[in-house]
């Protein structure tokens, strides 16, 4: 299929620039915001608060209307992991298309991943998942960026990428779903945790240090869960871990430095990995896999230990050998 209309829902940061990407690659694209208000704001500017400084495609309709997703070849779903379930709900698609699902993050309750949460709501649906090491301000603005996009079927995964695909926006393709889903998830996760150290001014030996340690921790978990060695090596596992440990472009990194300072989140900035991070580790402790930071940081975030109390009981664990 060529994929020709793509609905993008979701008008935020990520959502408008995947509907630059889209459009610049020759799609039809329809910008889905939440509201009628807010679609109407941004059509307004053509050019998205959230995203300022860069200006809608020519040709992308925004909208508010949801019931216009289902004229689309493909879905982009670009909203919150944790608001996946109930923007489903709102979704009238009645043929069996790809809903390719761009949020990072692991369902609180339930402890399922966004694939697993389109295939609950929507069975009829193709799921697939779009991860990868990417600033939404830099794809919007052009910048070359790689990513992954992984299906079941690895011909529908390639299908899409070459839809969505330009030299700057380069789409490598995989069947490794869950591979894909654990890199994305858990690097939030780690992101905080280096946010924490750059806010305790512990230094870049600390930080790669944790850096580290937490990629350790995201192969565990993966393979824990069946995820390919080459998928948590690549774009979606080691590629965004780098990325979202390393800037403060990261929301979660920035999180993570506000939750060292003591000082309010980023206002307007939602962190992910805050949300994951409890999810993870009940599912870490169920599989019998040791994930020490990511445990550190759910309870900081869970207010059970401080920040510095935290850094402590990784710094006095045993010596051991650095095998994975």
């Amino acid at each position: 299929m060529a994929f020709e209309r793509v609905a993008v829902v979701g008008a935020g940061a990520w959502g408008t620039a995947l509907a630059n990407v889209a459009a610049r690659a020759g799609r039809s694209v329809t910008l889905i915001a939440r509201t009628e208000t807010s679609a109407a704001a941004i059509d307004a500017r053509r050019e998205n608060p959230r995203l300022p400084g860069i200006m809608l495609e020519p040709g992308i309709v925004v909208s508010g209307s949801h019931e216009l997703a289902a004229n689309a070849d493909m879905v982009l779903l670009v909203v919150p992991a944790q608001s996946v379930r109930t923007t489903l709900t709102t979704l009238r698609l009645p043929r069996e298309i790809p809903v390719v699902v761009c949020a990072k993050g692991i369902e609180q309750g339930t402890g399922a991943f966004m694939t697993e949460v389109i295939a609950d709501e929507m069975p009829h649906v193709r799921p697939a998942i779009l991860s990868g090491p990417s600033f939404a301000a830099e794809v919007g603005r052009g910048l070359p960026a790689a990513v992954t996009l992984a299906a079941a079927d690895e011909s529908l995964a390639r299908d899409l990428g070459q839809a969505l695909g330009l030299p700057t926006f380069r789409v490598y393709h995989a069947s490794d779903v869950r591979g894909v889903e654990i890199g994305g998830a858990t690097k939030n996760v780690f992101a905080i945790a280096a946010g924490m150290v750059a806010g305790r001014k512990l230094g870049a030996s600390a930080a790669a240090a944790l850096t580290t340690r937490g990629f350790a921790e995201l192969v565990r978990f993966g393979r824990a869960l069946g995820a390919s060695a080459d998928t948590l090596m690549g774009l979606s596992g080691l590629g965004d871990l780098i990325l979202t440990c390393s800037s403060a472009q990261s929301r979660n990194y920035s999180y993570g430095v506000a939750l060292a300072q003591g000082a309010a989140p980023p206002a307007g900035k939602l962190a992910e990995g805050s949300f994951t991070a409890f999810a993870l580790v009940t599912m870490a402790q169920r599989k019998g896999v040791d994930m020490p930071i990511a445990s550190a940081v759910a309870a900081v975030i869970d207010g059970k230990l401080s920040v510095d109390a935290a850094i402590e009981s990784l710094l006095t664990r045993p010596f051991r050998a650095e095998g994975v």
